[in-house]
Parts: structure tokens; sequence; C-alpha cells
């Protein structure tokens, strides 16, 4: 029955569900669109060119992309829980060029609708970093149907465009070769496909801003300062709740160190919204709380935050720079306020490639190391005083993504996480020394993941 219910869920959203941009609206239509064409075992997807229909409209200017992808994992030492979990996402996305559709010049639009279904093991390492990225969009739980981005572009001249709309944030910013995206091609982990010390923007929200390319080319250089609503969500069209706004800017560069390809990202951001404290002193004693003698309690406010963030990826050795095969080094660094985003510094280095392997051009790999320095929330009483429930945090990710086909990718992975929980929380927050369950130690994740490029 678990599997028929798997199977009439995925059949659901074989057709309804959509895949991330990976850069700002329109940008990929720049390059062109992916062919369709070809056999069953040597297209680039599985669905093919439609009877020739897709590739007809991909010449006008409509590209429509969608994938399927789907992750078992199972936390087999230490950590919450040992059970293993299943769960998917899928992913539609659709782009428009106003100019292949013979409408006027520099125009894009951008449409995604996104999906999720089953749960993950996000609540059972004890880390502070989900251990699946897929899992958490377009909502987290599991189950929901969303559209996180509905966005028009307009380039102006060959130099500069401004965009506005409904922006799916995460595809659109702090991008990197071997390290970056929703968890469905490369890393498993958050901590390696955006860096944790921006999450205090939100997944999708509404956003208006400026799109520089100083050499006309989007592949060279990007610049981008942008306005984003700090309330936003996949699920709502964002207007209902606009308290706050983000402050966003981020450049990044293509590089040639020793004529091989790299990138260079920086980036920074500030919010005006008026936070819930991680830090939180509660007045009243367990016993006040059980007679309903105590008033109602006011959680304690944080005006604003910030972060800045850098990353930058760069290949040591290239076999085809079109096709971006080689093997190369990433890394990431990132600092925050410290709240109410938790994450205060953070760092990461690995390595990645593709196609290393002779007769294999599609398959990627990657190796990382993370640490997250948190700072420590407490929950202070006057009768049991303060307590600190999260730690810093380390992890360790290695992947293997075997292309089946282009369209047909399985990936084995395994983590190993020292997580940020400290311990299991029971009981009433009144009292936490006593709500302090069990030690929560170094967690191993091990896990398949399987995606299908419709």
């Amino acid at each position: 029955m678990r599997m028929m219910r798997i199977g009439i869920v995925l059949l659901a959203c074989w057709l309804a569900v959509a895949g991330g941009m990976g850069r700002p609206a329109g940008a990929a239509d720049l390059a062109g669109p992916p062919p369709y064409t070809g056999d069953v075992l040597s297209r680039t997807t599985l669905t093919g060119d439609w009877g020739g229909a897709r590739d007809t409209w991909a010449k006008k200017g409509v590209t429509f992309d969608a994938s399927v992808t789907q992750i078992t994992q199972g936390v087999v030492d230490g950590g919450k829980d040992s059970h293993w979990e299943y769960g998917g996402r899928g992913d539609l996305t659709v782009n428009l060029d106003s100019q292949k559709l013979g409408l006027w010049p520099g125009g894009f639009l951008n449409v995604e609708l996104e999906g999720n279904w089953s749960d993950s093991v996000n609540n059972k390492t004890g880390g502070l970093n989900p251990a699946n990225t897929s899992q958490l969009f377009p909502l987290v739980g599991g189950n929901n149907v969303a559209l996180p981005s509905l966005t028009a572009m307009q380039f102006v001249s060959h130099y500069a465009g401004a965009v506005v709309g409904k922006l799916q944030t995460l595809s659109n910013s702090d991008m990197n070769e071997f390290a970056h995206g929703k968890g469905d091609a490369q890393f498993c982990n958050i901590a390696f496909n955006i860096n944790p010390a921006t999450l205090i923007v939100p997944y999708s929200t509404l956003a208006a801003g400026a799109v520089i390319l100083p050499t006309a080319d989007p592949n060279q250089a990007v610049i981008t300062a942008m306005v984003l609503s700090a309330t936003g969500k996949a699920s709502t069209d964002g207007f209902d709740k606009l308290h706050g706004a983000i402050f966003a800017g981020e450049g990044r560069v293509r590089t040639n160190f020793f004529d091989r390809t790299g990138h260079q990202v920086l980036g920074a951001l500030y919010s005006n919204k008026v936070y819930t404290s991680i830090d939180q002193r509660i007045a009243f004693e367990p016993l006040q709380e059980r007679l309903g003698l105590a008033g109602p309690q006011t959680l304690e406010k944080k005006s604003g935050s910030w972060a800045m963030y850098y990353n930058f990826d760069q290949f040591l050795y290239e076999t085809d720079k079109k096709a971006g095969n080689g093997v190369g080094v990433f890394g990431r660094f990132g600092a925050s306020a410290g709240n109410p985003n938790p994450t205060q510094y953070f760092f990461s280095i690995g390595f990645g490639g593709k196609g290393m392997i002779p007769g294999r051009s599609f398959d990627r790999f990657g190796i990382g190391y993370y640490y997250d320095r948190v700072a420590n929330p407490t929950l202070s009483t006057k009768r049991f005083g303060t307590a600190e429930f999260l730690r810093s945090e380390w992890g360790f990710e290695a992947f293997y993504n075997i292309a089946l086909t282009q369209w047909l990718l399985l990936t084995p992975d395994v983590q190993v996480i020292g997580p940020a929980q400290k311990r299991e929380i029971t009981g009433s927050v009144a009292g936490p020394r006593s709500a302090l369950g069990s030690s929560i130690g170094m967690a191993t994740v091990l896990g398949v993941r399987l995606q299908v490029v419709l």
C-alpha cells in the first residue's frame, strides 16, 4: 500500500511540479535552449521533444523544463532518531523570451511551480542545517504545492536591466559551480548549497531590483541590487504581510587563474524587520503557570539583522570547458548578526568534479566539510537559571551522481554531522533544565537520491 501511495503521488506530481532557474529570469535563454531531440538513451530529457513541439517552442523563446527528485535517507548511527524516511519534490519551470516570440527585445518571464510529498530526516539528525535540502521546498513538511517564482525581467541595454515579481531566491544568489542548488543534483545538505548566514532571506518573496552586466555577457560578470520583502512565502502572493524589507547586493565574476575557469562571489544584505529574538527570558515560575496565575508573556524582540558572504569555485583540471567537465575546489565564508539567525560565522570547503571517468561524461561527485559557529540561544527563568540549547555544528558529506542517462541520475550519499542541538527538549519551557532529555551525539546519515529530468 505504501508503494501504491508513492506511485499515485508521483503520477499526480509528474506534470504539476517545478525546476529551479539557476540564474536570474531569462539569463538561461540568453545561452540558448537545451536540446531535446535524440533517442531515449542519448537525449537530455525523458519525454524528449514532444513530436517536435518542444524544440519548436524553444526556438520561439518558450521553454518547459521539469524534474522529479526522490530521496530516501536514514540516520544509521547517533542523532535523534534512526528511522529511514522517503520524500520527493517535483518542479516545472517555464521561461519566455519576448524577442524570440516576435514581441519586444530584452524581455524575459519566469514561472515556477513546485510541490513536495512525504517526509525527510531533517528533524532526526539534531543538526541545525537540514541534511535533505530538496524536501524544504516549496514549504517545510511535505505534501505542498506552491508557486515560488513569477518574475519578469526587462533589459534596457546590453548592460542593464530591471527585475520585479515574486522571486525564488535560492537559485538566484550565492551560485557555485560545485556546491549549489536545491539538493537535487549536487550536495544534499543545505550547508553546501547556500550560505546559512543568509537564511533570514525568505525562499520565495516579493522583490524588485537591478541587474548589471559590466561586459554585456552574463557568463563573465553579474551585479545585482535588490529590495525584498522580509516576510514572503511560496504559498502566498506576499502582499498580505509586508513587515520589513531586506536590502541585498551581490557581485559574481568569472576568473581565469592558471588558464582555468573559476568564479568569485561577494554579497551582503541588511534587514530592517523586527524579529523574535532567539534569546528569551521567562519571568513566571512553573508553579504560577500550573495554577493559572501567570500572565501573558511578551516575547523579546530583535530589531534588524545583517549578513555578508563570499564564495569561490576554481577548476584545477579541465577536460572540456564548454561542458564544464573537470575537477576543482570550492569554498564559502559567511557572517551574520547571530540573532535571529543563530549562524554567527560559517565556512565550508571541498572539491568536486564532473566527467572525470572515461565514458562517464555526465557523472558528478563532491566531497565537502562545513563548520557553523552558532551564537548559542538561551532561555532564562528565575527558578532554573539560564539554559543553552545549541552548540556549534560541523558536517561532512560525499556524493557520487551516476548519470544512468542524461535524464536519469542516481546518487548515493553519505553525511556525518556533529549536530548543533545539545539535547532533546521535552516538557515545559518554564523549566529548561528539567526539560532537557538525553544527549544528542554525532549522526551518520546514509541516503540515495533518484532524479528524473522530464
